[in-house]
C-alpha cells in the first residue's frame, strides 16, 4: 500500500510540476507583432547635445555650460544675479537677485524656444531661507498656470559671498 501511495504522489507532483511550466511558459510568452522580422535591428535614437552659453566668458572662466538640451529636455545650471562680466548684482537685495536670476533663466528658455510653463524641476539654493519665504510670492508672476517640482535648500554659502540665491531647473518641451 506505501508503494502506491507513493507512486501517486510522485504522479501528482510530475502532472503539478508540469501545468506549473506549461502556466510560466504561457506568462512570460512575448507577444510579437506578425509584421514585425526577427531579423531587424533594434532603432535607436541617438540624441545630439546641444550646449547653450548665456556668457561665454564667465561661463569658461568658472567651467560650466549655463544650458544643455538633449532630445526634449533641458538642464540649466543655476542662475545667479550677475552682469555680462560676471560682477555679482543687487548685492543686499534677495527679491532683486531672485527677479535677476529669473530674468536671465527666461532668455535661456526664450533661447530653446520655451516658457516657464515648460519648467518641471526649479531647485532654488539660498543663504537665507527666511527672506526667501517673505519674497517668495515673486513666483506666482511667473508661473502662472502651475508649479514645478523641486527643494528650497537653505545653505552656508554660494560661489560668491554677495550671491543670496541660485536657481536651477530642469525643461521639458512636448513635441508639437
Amino acid at each position: 500500500m506505501k508503494t502506491r501511495i507513493t507512486f501517486t504522489k510522485n504522479r501528482l507532483l510530475l502532472a503539478l510540476t508540469f501545468f506549473t511550466v506549461l502556466l510560466l511558459q504561457g506568462c512570460l510568452q512575448i507577444k510579437q507583432d506578425p509584421a514585425d522580422s526577427s531579423d531587424q535591428e533594434p532603432v535607436v535614437k541617438i540624441e545630439t547635445p546641444e550646449y547653450f552659453q548665456l556668457r561665454p566668458e564667465v561661463e569658461k572662466a568658472y567651467g560650466y555650460t549655463h544650458a544643455v538640451k538633449i532630445g526634449n529636455d533641458i538642464k540649466i545650471s543655476g542662475a545667479v544675479s550677475m552682469d555680462e562680466e560676471g560682477n555679482p548684482t543687487a548685492a543686499g537685495d534677495l527679491e532683486q537677485q531672485m527677479k535677476n536670476c529669473y530674468a536671465d533663466l527666461e532668455k535661456i528658455l526664450t533661447h530653446f524656444g520655451c516658457t516657464f510653463d515648460d519648467v518641471v524641476v526649479e531647485n532654488i539654493f539660498t543663504t537665507n531661507m527666511p527672506l526667501m519665504l517673505e519674497v517668495s510670492g515673486y513666483r506666482n508672476t511667473i508661473y502662472t498656470k502651475h508649479f514645478p517640482t523641486g527643494s528650497w535648500l537653505g545653505v552656508k554659502e554660494l560661489a560668491l559671498p554677495e550671491f543670496m540665491i541660485e536657481i536651477e531647473m530642469e525643461v521639458h518641451k512636448a513635441e508639437q
